[in-house]
């Protein structure tokens, strides 16, 4: 977990392996995302952001987290990207209703917020959302040149609605439990970053692993035979992007590097 890394901590366990380890693992927190899920149910057949907060009562009130170590941690909250995905996979091209989408999304995640809040966590960070336009799937209409201006917009109208979300969540009790991480601003200032020192022939957009064919294969994908139905570039380290999705190790890195600041302030 590359925010970890940068507050100097090591990273949570994941909650499907919490019976695992060792008891005294547990100490560093609890990690209790899963891969593809989001604030709704998703195209993932996993739990989404309400079950996962019930597997978090779960354990407080099993005290495998007691008051005290609820009110010396810090909350980490990124989500709602595989829920973008998702609509855009259902909704091919129509933008149209993106906007009471995001109304939908936002009703929920300000009752989740403020449930892991009611839960004893005294400082909760909140990720905006990212440039959803500059991801690789929606970038190769333009040859990755480019993008996608009316998604990024919808990042905007969401970020927008977060802020104020947490805004009116900290009036309730005239407090600062939560704050966000400006995930849109510090994507920008890192691809840019990226884009300005990368080798001749690098695009910043293009991801490293993408299938032979687009819309048809993806990174991972193989035939009947096992074979290969996607290509990897030479050098990943030289890639902002690892898939048509995800950032790369090293994109996540650029990215909350810029971030470092703000991360710092969660502990202090």
């Amino acid at each position: 977990m590359v925010a970890a890394s940068y507050l100097g901590i090591r990273t949570p366990i994941a909650y499907k392996w919490r019976k695992e380890v060792k008891r005294s693992n547990l100490e560093y927190g609890m990690n209790f995302a899963y891969g593809g899920t989001g604030v709704l149910d998703t195209l993932a057949n996993q739990p989404n952001m309400t079950t996962q907060i019930d597997f978090f009562q779960r354990l407080v009130e099993q005290k495998v987290y007691g008051k005290q170590d609820l009110h010396n941690s810090v909350g980490l909250i990124s989500v709602a990207g595989n829920d973008y995905a998702t609509y855009l996979a259902r909704n091919t091209h129509d933008l149209q209703k993106l906007g009471d989408f995001t109304k939908k999304i936002m009703d929920q995640l300000e009752i989740n917020i403020d449930r892991i809040r009611g839960l004893g966590v005294k400082r909760i960070a909140v990720t905006l959302i990212e440039p959803m336009g500059c991801i690789p799937l929606q970038a190769a209409s333009s040859s990755y040149s480019n993008c996608t201006q009316a998604l990024n917009l919808g990042s905007k109208f969401h970020n927008q609605m977060l802020n104020q979300s947490l805004q009116n969540l900290n009036a309730k009790d005239n407090s600062t439990v939560f704050i966000t991480l400006d995930l849109y601003d510090a994507f920008f200032s890192a691809l840019n970053k990226f884009t300005t020192h990368a080798p001749a022939g690098i695009l910043g957009l293009k991801p490293c692993c993408e299938g032979k064919e687009m819309g048809k294969y993806y990174c991972g994908s193989v035939d009947e035979s096992g074979a290969k139905l996607y290509t990897i570039c030479e050098n990943p380290n030289l890639s902002f992007f690892w898939d048509t999705l995800h950032p790369s190790q090293n994109g996540w890195h650029s990215i909350f590097s810029s971030l470092r600041s703000s991360l710092h302030k969660l502990t202090t």
